[in-house]
């Protein structure tokens, strides 16, 4: 079994791999397998108990994908209407 933190390692390698190849829509569909990537890995982190490796790429993830959390916090906004 692969250790978490390592998989947090492989998944970060792979997002700055996939930043650096040019793209015609901002890098959206990269972002999209990447959360697809990451979100089992979560789930297999805070299942097996390594809670602070979860907390760790929770953080790792929120600073890779900064602007897809900017406009969800923006949509939100409207739809609550605040």
């Amino acid at each position: 079994m692969i250790h978490p933190l390592l998989a947090i390692c492989f998944w970060v390698v792979l997002a700055f791999v996939m930043a650096m190849i040019p793209s015609n829509d901002n890098h959206w569909r990269r972002a999209y397998v990447l959360m697809a990537i990451g979100a089992p890995m979560l789930v297999w982190m805070v299942l097996t108990g390594h809670l602070l490796y979860a907390g760790i790429f929770i953080i790792v993830a929120a600073s890779v994908f900064r602007w897809p959390l900017v406009y969800l916090y923006r949509w939100l906004r409207r739809q609550v209407g605040l």
